[in-house]
This record gives structure tokens, sequence and C-alpha cells, in this order.
């Protein structure tokens, strides 16, 4: 039986028209004779990550996703080499850094989150404390990275129910509560030097009016109370100490 030959127009033609596939390249980054790093590329050539063991134990821990752009729009982390990644950064365009989110305690959930500005400054820190799996504490910082505010969720409910606010060297000024979870705050705390207590107003019928005021002296102890006993707005009781 002869054998069937293409012209050679026609063979090149043929060649063109298959389809690309893709393809994982393989690199011994560091020259150890282990191979270390795998390129994945999409059809067309384009790099879609690129996955890397850098501490050499066989296993990925590192994994740069660039979605056919020319940088990394998220990286993957294995921080403490466990065979498990517990740590995802996002970046833009431009690759900076958007946000990070960590499972800061190796549970298996993600319990952090970070997120940044375009100076690659710390805006706003998400934490979960009590490892419930809902994020409840909310903490917002000013352009230079200091803390400005604090928002938390202290019953799990996934209602804020404290509020506080700091000073430019990140000292406590305020700190407002809601005692009864109807989502409004009813106690507000003033503070001097983070610590020093000044003054407590309380909300105590929960109708959104201040009715009473404890006032504190220099030392910490109580100097003063005022009430508004019959919640019409105006002070009818303050007693006095010393």
């Amino acid at each position: 039986m002869s054998k069937l030959y293409l012209p050679t127009f026609v063979y090149l033609f043929y060649l063109l028209t298959l389809p690309l596939s893709a393809e994982v390249i393989q690199i011994d980054g560091n020259s150890d004779g282990k191979l270390d790093q795998w390129h994945h590329k999409a059809e067309d050539g384009k790099l879609l990550k690129i996955e890397y063991d850098k501490n050499g134990d066989g296993k990925v821990d590192q994994v740069d996703k660039y979605n056919r752009n020319e940088k990394p729009v998220q990286v993957e982390l294995d921080k403490n080499y466990d065979g498990t990644l517990d740590q995802i950064q996002y970046y833009d365009k431009e690759f900076n850094l958007t946000h990070i989110e960590k499972d800061s305690r190796n549970t298996g959930l993600i319990d952090w989150r970070e997120f940044y500005s375009k100076g690659n400054v710390i805006i706003r820190l998400e934490t979960d404390e009590n490892r419930d799996g809902k994020l409840d504490v909310f903490q917002f910082f000013s352009s230079e990275g200091q803390l400005k505010k604090a928002r938390y969720d202290t019953t799990g409910n996934g209602k804020i129910d404290r509020w506080e606010t700091y000073k430019g060297n990140e000292q406590l000024e305020t700190a407002a509560f809601d005692t009864n979870n109807d989502g409004d705050p009813d106690q507000w705390q003033y503070f001097q030097n983070s610590t020093q207590l000044v003054k407590i107003e309380y909300d105590s019928n929960f109708n959104g009016k201040i009715d009473r005021w404890v006032h504190y002296d220099s030392s910490g102890q109580l100097s003063r109370v005022e009430a508004d006993s019959n919640h019409d707005g105006i002070i009818d009781i303050v007693k006095k100490k010393g």
C-alpha cells in the first residue's frame, strides 16, 4: 500500500488551523536539581499563573495568578508550609496591593482582612475574634496608618454594638455601647489619655435622648451625677460628691 503525502502548502495550512493548546512550563529556579516553578499558560501563550515550591519540600506554597495580565493580580501563600494556602493578597493591574485575606490561626477559615490605600498604607482591618466564622471587629486607619475608629460586634449577632473613636496619636477618646441590642448606642463614655474616664452619658429609657450624666474628676473619682428624671429634656436632679 502506498503512503499518502499531503502537499506542503496543505500541510502548513493544516498546522496553522489546529487549535493551540495550553501548556505548563516546569523550571528549576534555584538550580538544585528539583523542579520548583510551574508556569501555566493559556492557549494564546499568555500567562495564567505561576506555582512555586519556595522551601523545596515538594509542595506548592505560593501561587501567583496573572489572569492574562502582565503582573499578578492575586498571590496565594502557604505561610507555615503545612500544605494549605492560608493567605491571599489581591492587587490591581498596576500591582498595587489592595487587600489581604488571612487564616491567621490556621483553622481553615479566613479570619483576617486588611485593606490598603494606593500608598500601600493600611486603611481598614477586619478580624473574627471569637472564631465563629464571622468578622466582628472593624478598625479604620488614617492616611498615615494611625487608628481613627473601631466598630465591634461583641454578641456575634451580626450587628455593631460598640463604637470607638481615637485621637491622632491613637488615644481612645470615646466609646459608645448598645446595651439593649436595638442597633443604636445608648451609653457614651468619654476619656482623657485613653484610660482616664471623664464622663458617661446614658439614654436609660432608649428613646434616643440622653437623660443621665455621670462626671469624674481628674483622679478618676465620681464627682457629679445629673439626671432628667421625667425625660422632658431638662436636668432636674443634680448630686455632687464632697
